[in-house]
């Protein structure tokens, strides 16, 4: 076993080969993005690692809304409806 594999920053996945069962380590999954205000997990935002979300296009890596990837889309209704009830007055 390799130093970097001891810890338990890689996971350890087991694959079927021919001559029976091997280890092999693959990195963790970042959490879930979640909404600062609710708590609600985000929708549309992927998992992915920095390198992966280097490389995906911009309309991948977020809602194409106000607020997206940032707030959930309940509390982004909110906001804007609170944000139109301020210029009415």
């Amino acid at each position: 076993m390799q130093h970097k594999t001891k810890s338990r920053t890689f996971r350890r996945v087991k694959v079927r080969t021919i001559n029976g069962t091997k280890t092999t380590y693959q990195r963790r999954k970042p959490k879930v993005g979640t909404c600062p205000e609710t708590g609600e997990i985000l929708k549309g935002v992927p998992r992915a690692l920095p390198g992966k979300m280097k490389t995906m296009p911009k309309t991948h890596k977020r809602p194409e809304r106000p607020y997206g990837g940032v707030l959930s889309s309940s509390a982004t209704r909110k906001k804007i409806k609170n944000k139109a009830r301020e210029l009415e007055l």
